[in-house]
């Protein structure tokens, strides 16, 4: 198993993200229950395209998610907020990956990034026949 130092991100020290740019997406009217604001859910799929994009890079092949753990959803999203997605690795087990992610918008007339919801995504690498396989990495240990 790899274990790196990833750190979740703390809602009062994050100013800008870190990690791999996953994905990038505009949150739209259709993504709404009426209100103005984005439905969690939808936000959560859109981490979880994201981290599976990563988790399937590292796997060399495709991945399912298997957990979601310790979401934190800290700001709301909006109707034009552009929403990017980005991963940081947390460990690489036999056949798993477990992926920080975190989800920051950038507002229509806010020059700054926010971080809206982060947590931790484990994904199992599986075989064309969907059985779990060895996750093929060419991640380095982390020394003690």
């Amino acid at each position: 198993m790899t274990d790196t130092q990833a750190v979740p991100a703390s809602a009062d020290m994050a100013t800008e993200p870190t990690g791999d740019l996953c994905t990038r997406t505009l949150a739209m009217p259709a993504d709404t229950p009426g209100n103005g604001d984005i439905f969690g859910g939808w936000l959560l799929s859109q981490m979880d395209i994201g981290g599976g994009v990563f988790a399937s890079k590292i796997a060399k092949s495709r991945t399912v998610t298997v957990a979601i753990e310790a979401m934190n959803f800290r700001k709301p999203v909006y109707v034009g907020d552009l929403v990017s997605v980005h991963a940081n690795l947390v460990k690489i087990g036999r056949t798993s990956i477990t992926v920080h992610l975190e989800a920051w918008v950038l507002r229509r007339k806010e020059m700054q990034s926010i971080l809206v919801t982060d947590g931790n995504f484990t994904y199992v690498a599986i075989d064309d026949q969907g059985h779990p396989q060895a996750v093929q990495h060419d991640q380095p240990p982390i020394p003690a």
